[in-house]
């Protein structure tokens, strides 16, 4: 049997070569400044993704022989991962690098090695991870400020052309919409107050305290007793039975009990992730705020009538298409596609509101 005759790289295969050899070398830019931002385990991994590219990029120059004199520019999306690596924060680059990962050329590629092919499927799961960890960090103060401003946004702009389809005049158009504004902060604020606060004490209520343990010198059963509290507060018989022993052997050896400690609901825990009572309100009324002072803008320098309308219109929708693009990168889905929608939803709730001033010659909201 011959040996399989070599195929000589052509003009077009050196080019893409390169083309490969500068994304390999701006990929593992991203890794490298994203791992000087992180330390430990997070910090070993991306060095882990950062090596695995430069690896990936010496293929690329072994094939070349040397690297050329001129070299393509790296793709806009390499381009942009590489700058906000070093300025943002790494939830939102990785989930942009995470759908960049998704798509790589190398399953076609017949100059790439199955290793490199390999390595790109597992660097796909590890991003997915990576960004996956910092969703879940970011998605309770990530959803309350889409939701904070996304709802100022669409009520006062909804309230803004409701009123100004009335023909009324830009100064009153103005004052509702300020109304508005504050309104509907105050009512966000309040509302986020009381909801934290009720938590807090709901999740205050249900904390364990010691009264149990320090009564247990003075049992006159056994330790099943005192298991019991332990199993109430959901830990399994054995385990609520060999810390009732532990504490019941303490107490009546005259030792303080202090290893084994009350067993807790993790209230402490919970009472960090609900947070402060008094930042949820403030932070609602802020971000409400800074959506729904968009749609009044016009009116605030002078604007009036159509033109007005039109520039809020503008205004809000580029407000909403951004806010939608930054869902669907953080969810990892097509950031046009979340854009769209956030367009669809806002405009299609205020048209409602500006065909009944059209219809009534009232502001609804």
């Amino acid at each position: 049997m011959t040996a399989p005759v070599a195929v000589a790289p052509t003009a077009a295969d050196r080019r893409r070569w390169a083309r490969y050899l500068v994304e390999e070398r701006a990929e593992g830019m991203v890794y490298q400044r994203l791992a000087a931002r992180k330390d430990g385990e997070e910090r070993e991994i991306l060095q882990s993704l950062a090596d695995a590219e430069r690896r990936h990029e010496q293929h690329w120059l072994d094939l070349l022989g040397a690297e050329p004199a001129r070299l393509p520019h790296a793709g806009l999306r390499s381009r942009l991962l590489s700058w906000m690596a070093g300025r943002f924060g790494s939830i939102f680059v990785l989930a942009l690098a995470q759908n960049a990962e998704a798509r790589s050329p190398y399953d076609t590629e017949k100059w790439a090695t199955p290793a490199m092919r390999a390595d790109e499927k597992v660097h796909h799961e590890v991003v997915r991870g990576l960004a996956a960890r910092g969703r879940r960090r970011l998605s309770g103060s990530f959803r309350a400020a889409v939701f904070g401003a996304n709802d100022g946004l669409v009520s006062n702009l909804a309230l803004v052309l409701g009123i100004g389809a009335t023909g009324v005049s830009g100064g009153f158009v103005l004052f509702s919409g300020i109304a508005g504004l504050l309104a509907g902060a105050l009512s966000m604020g309040a509302g986020e107050f009381v909801s934290v606060r009720s938590q807090r004490e709901l999740l205050a209520a249900t904390e364990a305290n010691d009264d149990a343990a320090a009564s247990a010198a003075d049992l006159d059963i056994d330790e099943n007793e005192l298991a019991l509290v332990y199993r109430a507060r959901g830990i399994d018989h054995e385990e609520a039975l060999r810390r009732a022993r532990r504490i019941v052997a303490a107490a009546r050896a005259g030792v303080q009990h202090t290893a084994t400690g009350p067993v807790r609901t993790h209230a402490g825990d919970e009472h960090e992730i609900v947070g402060s009572d008094w930042t949820a309100a403030i932070s609602s009324f802020l971000l409400f705020a800074s959506g729904a002072v968009v749609p009044v803008l016009p009116w605030i320098f002078g604007l009036q009538g159509t033109t007005a309308i039109i520039v809020a219109l503008v205004l809000v929708g580029v407000a909403l298409l951004s806010t939608g693009a930054m869902v669907g990168i953080l969810s990892g889905g097509p950031p046009l596609r979340r854009a769209l929608r956030q367009l669809a939803i806002g405009f299609g709730a205020a048209a409602v509101t500006y065909l009944l001033g059209l219809l009534f010659g009232v502001g609804a909201v």
